[in-house]
Order: C-alpha cells, then sequence, then structure tokens
C-alpha cells in the first residue's frame, strides 16, 4: 500500500471538521476519498496540541480535529478550534459532526428515530443553535433566552436550501455512504463484546418510552415494560431521515425525560436534539452542526446505537459537502477574518 501524498501548502485546506468522540472521529475520517499526509509545509502554531487527520472529500481538502479524550462540552469546543485556526489560518468554513440525543414528539408531527440525523438550521430567531443554560428566569414564571449564537456561513445554508430540494426528488446517499464505510473497514461493522459496531441496530432496539416512565435496571431497556412504550407508526426502511431545525447545547447531559420537556420548552421553536459542544463553537469557528440520534435524552439512554448515530452524521456531512462549489468556499471570508470583523 502506497503512502498518503502530502499536499504542498496547509493553505489548501478550507474545511474544519471537529469531532468530540473516537468514535466520532472514527467516522468522519472512514467517509474520507482520499487520506493525505501533513503538508510539508506544515508548522503547528505553539499554542496547539491537537492532533490532524488531512484528506479529501469529493473536490474539498479537510482537515479533521477531535476533543482531548475524557475532555467534552462547550469549553473544550471552543479551545479545539480555536487552536485549529491558529495553526491553520486558510480554514473558512467548519463542521461539528457527531452524536445528540434526539428530541421525539411523534404527537406532533416530530418523528425522530435513533440513526435519524438532525442538522443546525437558522429560524429566524435563533442562528441554528441555542445555548439552553444561558436561560433567563424572569419575573411570572416566564424565561427567555439569553444572547445570539452566530449562524453557519451562507456557503453552507446555500448547500442546505439544495440538498433539501433534491431530497424532494431523489433519496439521501447517506445510506450508501454508510455502506460503503462498511465495506471498506470491515471491523467497523463487527459486534463485540465492546463494540456493537457501526452498523444499524435493528429497528427492535429502538423503542421510545414515555416521558412518566423511568428505566428499569438492565442493559439495552430489556427489563423495560411495554406499557410505557410511546406507539408509533412503522417505517418502511431502516434508511435514516434528515431533520432540519435548531439544536440545543449545553454543558450538561440530558439524559432525564421531565429535564428533557421542560429545556425544550424554554428553548421553543423547532428544537430537534441535545449535544454538549456545539454552543463554545458558534461564535468562535463559523461552523454547522450535524448530530446523528443515538437516544432520547432520557433516563433509557445507552451507548448501542453511538457508532451508528456517529456514522450517519458523518455521511450527511459527505454528502452535503458535494453540495458546496469549491469556488464559492474560497470566495468565503477566513474564519479568523469573520472572528476578528464580529
Amino acid at each position: 500500500m502506497s503512502a498518503p501524498r502530502a499536499l504542498d501548502s496547509p493553505d489548501a485546506y478550507t474545511i474544519g471538521w471537529i469531532a468530540a468522540l473516537p468514535i466520532e472521529r472514527a467516522a468522519a475520517e472512514a467517509m474520507l476519498d482520499e487520506d493525505h499526509a501533513p503538508p510539508t509545509s506544515f508548522v503547528r502554531h505553539q499554542s496547539d496540541t491537537n492532533v490532524y487527520t488531512w484528506g479529501r472529500l469529493g473536490e474539498h481538502n479537510i482537515v479533521i480535529a477531535s476533543l482531548a479524550a475524557g475532555v467534552y462540552g462547550t469549553t473544550s469546543a471552543a479551545t479545539t478550534a480555536s487552536r485549529l485556526l491558529a495553526s491553520l489560518p486558510s480554514i473558512r468554513i467548519g463542521l461539528m459532526v457527531g452524536i445528540g440525543g434526539g428530541i421525539a414528539r411523534p404527537d406532533e408531527d416530530q418523528d425522530i428515530r435513533l440513526g435519524d440525523v438532525v442538522v443546525s438550521q437558522p429560524d429566524g430567531t435563533t442562528g441554528g443553535v441555542c445555548q439552553y443554560d444561558l436561560i433567563k428566569a424572569k419575573a411570572g414564571g416566564k424565561r427567555e433566552r439569553k444572547g445570539f449564537l452566530r449562524p453557519p456561513p451562507t456557503v453552507l445554508l446555500n448547500a442546505l436550501a439544495s440538498i433539501q430540494a433534491d431530497h424532494e426528488r431523489r433519496d439521501s446517499t447517506v445510506p450508501l455512504y454508510v455502506q460503503e464505510m462498511l465495506e471498506k473497514n470491515p471491523k467497523m461493522g463487527r459486534k463485540s463484546k465492546k463494540s456493537p459496531g457501526f452498523a444499524h441496530q435493528g429497528l427492535e432496539n429502538d423503542r421510545l418510552f414515555q416521558a412518566s416512565y423511568e428505566h428499569v435496571s438492565g442493559p439495552d431497556c430489556r427489563h423495560c415494560n411495554a406499557d410505557g412504550e410511546v406507539q408509533r407508526d412503522d417505517r418502511d426502511t431502516t434508511d435514516p431521515d434528515i431533520h432540519y431545525g435548531i439544536i440545543a447545547s449545553g454543558n450538561t447531559l440530558v439524559k432525564d425525560a421531565a429535564e428533557r420537556d421542560r429545556i425544550v420548552d424554554d428553548v421553543g421553536g423547532d428544537c430537534l436534539c441535545f449535544e454538549m459542544e456545539a454552543a463554545g463553537l458558534m461564535d468562535h469557528f463559523p461552523c454547522l452542526v450535524i448530530r446523528g440520534i443515538c437516544d432520547y435524552a432520557d433516563s433509557h439512554k445507552n451507548d448501542r446505537w453511538q457508532r451508528y448515530a456517529s456514522a450517519t452524521a458523518a455521511a450527511c456531512a459527505k454528502e452535503l459537502l458535494a453540495y458546496v462549489p469549491p469556488a464559492e468556499v474560497q470566495e468565503t471570508k477566513r474564519a479568523l477574518e469573520v472572528l476578528q470583523s464580529g
């Protein structure tokens, strides 16, 4: 096997991709069309301790970074992004790709399933990501959001409009990309005692419970009573749906249904999922957030779907980048310029 080629200059890389977890980074790396060695003239900034993966996705050269192992949250994400931009001032747009907890409300036509993908999209009152632990309590029990997080770059919002229009006419390529990933990386599809693998985990393991029904101790909810389940219409395929709307972000891991619903009521709008890093990025790293749904942010939360959700999110990012013209990326302000002008 030949060694990966190295591009001459780090300025050839215009897209930064940030993952929080090792499994999210593994899925991102598995989506690359071509692996690269570090650019021959790359000089790391003295403050930068990130570890990078270099490569090509379609017509774009991208660099992948992840948070330090065991260190999560909005501050860690902001630090990782700042270090990336210090070493790579050529970066113009970013992606934050990984897993999140879905907010499924099928009775309100918000039918989110495990393995589905949520993409941050502005709604006029937020930039697509809302920091839920910056909610201000007011008189009379009223609550309001504080601050406004920066929306994604225009070139990415244009790509969102294009891909949504295309998906009205043809199916998403996300399932194809996941299948290609598993074929090229057979280990990712294998199940073991430590890992359920990156493949779909079976419809029988996707169970949504009523908010009032607490988890019964035991693996995979096998002791949870079916009477506590929310009955949903069957889907005729295991292919993931892609949802566009508000992502709630904060430093608190949400795994309680009552707390989940309270936060959703505070955030309001088309709130589709929870995660723990994006709020630290939006004002420091012009980016779009893509999350694969691995649980329902309740007491039934477990790790079974995390790898598959990482894969569907990474595949969605790959599909989206095919709608981003390289020339328009080059015409987009560098991320550092955007931050300095903001």
